[in-house]
This record gives structure tokens, sequence and C-alpha cells, in this order.
């Protein structure tokens, strides 16, 4: 018993040296790759929209940085979700406990903030949940890009969302949908102010569940790429690796945290729109 623990805790360890090993050599990466080799620093350049395959000009179909970045996130979920599971064993393998782990975590999310009638829309709000945890988990790779850095990707999510919600909406309860904007509790002189300001504030949801997401992405990206500048500097050479496998760690956290705000907030939206009234 003794042995299993002690065996238990070495592997533990182990696993802990690991990570951190992983994150000071992403941090070493990064300062080589991300740094220009002068004291001049350029955080935003990281997230300009290149073409893949050379030149300067970006088309409606021009196969861009974003276009393939896209496609890894794509990627990725398929490997994880379809082929890690394909065995479906007893025993899971680290990919399978992983799909296993995600798909309970937002049903359950699901099934709390939406409701059990939520559930119909399960596959749509795992997508988008898997998609976006993903585009940012991807994102902190050296030579990526963050797609979800971009409102342009983000504005899209966050569209879908809002026109789904709205459609949901009016085909579940009609005209009662409205009710959502009409706040019965209210003393009546009351109403009409609130019902503006409830319609500005549904109509404003796509704005701020799209710029969200994209500009905590963009910030942290941004401290990162700010801190490799630094590492062209003998003198703060060490400090700014530190502060850069701090920012990782924090950038992990960040990935999934937006992940899930932005997964919640579909479902409150849903939930409204399944059960509209104040």
């Amino acid at each position: 018993m003794a042995e299993s623990k002690a065996s238990t805790a070495q592997k533990s360890g182990n696993g802990g040296k690991l990570f951190l090993g992983g994150a000071i050599g992403l941090a070493v990466l990064s300062a080589l790759f991300l740094n220009t080799g002068t004291t001049a620093i350029h955080p935003m350049d990281q997230f300009t929209v290149k073409p893949l395959f050379g030149g300067d000009h970006v088309g409606m179909l021009t196969i861009t940085n974003v276009t393939f970045w896209l496609a890894m996130s794509v990627l990725a979920i398929t490997l994880l979700l379809v082929v890690g599971t394909r065995g479906r064993a007893i025993i899971p393998s680290r990919a399978q406990s992983i799909a296993e782990l995600a798909y309970g975590f937002v049903y359950k999310m699901v099934e709390e903030v939406a409701g059990k009638d939520a559930v119909a829309f399960f596959p749509y709000i795992m997508t988008l949940f898997m998609f976006v945890a993903s585009a940012n988990m991807l994102g902190l790779l050296p030579f990526s890009f963050t797609t979800t850095s971009h409102i342009a990707v983000t504005a899209v999510l966050a569209l879908a969302v809002f026109l789904t919600v709205t459609f949901v909406g009016f085909w579940k309860n009609g005209t009662k949908f409205l009710g959502l904007f009409w706040v019965s509790s209210a003393p009546l002189p009351l109403r009409p102010v609130l019902a503006i300001i409830e319609l500005i504030s549904y109509f404003v949801r796509p704005v701020s569940h799209s710029i969200r997401l994209g500009g905590n992405m963009m910030a942290g990206h941004a401290v990162i790429k700010v801190f490799a500048g630094f590492a062209g500097l003998m003198a703060v050479a060490p400090f700014s690796i530190l502060a850069i496998t701090a920012m990782y760690g924090l950038e992990l956290l960040v990935a999934f945290v937006q992940a899930y705000v932005f997964t919640i907030l579909t479902c409150v939206y849903l939930k409204d729109a399944l059960h509209p009234s104040h």
C-alpha cells in the first residue's frame, strides 16, 4: 500500500516536472521565434492576415493563415472526438477520456443552465465549445495563429448564436417571445422604458459576445509578444523568459475559460429563447 502511494506520488511529481519543463520550453521557443532581434516591439504584427502561399493580396477566396489554422482546429476536433473514441474501450485511452470529459461537461452545462428541453441543441453547443477551445489552445503553439483573436471569426460565431436563438424563440413561442422584452413585474409606467432597454441589450448581445472572446485572446498574446521582445536584452532575458512562462500558464487557463464563457452565455441566451417570460 505504501509502495503504491509512493509510486503514485512519484508519477505525479514527474508529471508536474514534465508540465513545467514543457512550459519553459514553449517560453524559450516563443522568445526565439517572436523576438525580432531588435529592441523594437510590434505585438500586433502577429495578428496580420497573410496569404498562405505567398503574395500580399488577400481576396475573398484567398487561402490565408487564418484559413489554415481554422482547418487545423477542425482537424484537432475530428482526431479527438472521432479517431480518439473509435475504440470505445471500457478502460478509455487518454484521448477517449478527454473526449468523454468534454462531452459530460458540456452536456451537464446545457441541462443545468438552459433546461432539459435544451438538450436537443447539445450537438450545436458542443461543437461551439470544442471549436473555440481547440482554436484557443492551438493559438498557443509557436508559429501558430490565434484565429479567435480576430473579430471576423468571433463575430460570425456570435452572430450564428444570435440568429439561431432568435429563430428558436419565435419558432417555439411565436409572438410570446416578445415577452422577453416586457418586464411585467415592473411598475406600469416603467415598462415601456425597460422594454426599450431590454431590446437594445438584446441586439448588443452578439457584439459583446464576440468582442469578449476576441479581446481576451488578443490581449494575452500581445503581452507574450511584448515579453518576448525583451528576451533579446541579456540583462532582462531571464526575467523575460520567466514572465513568458507565467503568461503561458495563464493563457492556458484563459483559453479554456473563454471557451467556457462563450458556451455558457450561449446556454443563457438559449434559455431566454425557450422560456422568454420575465
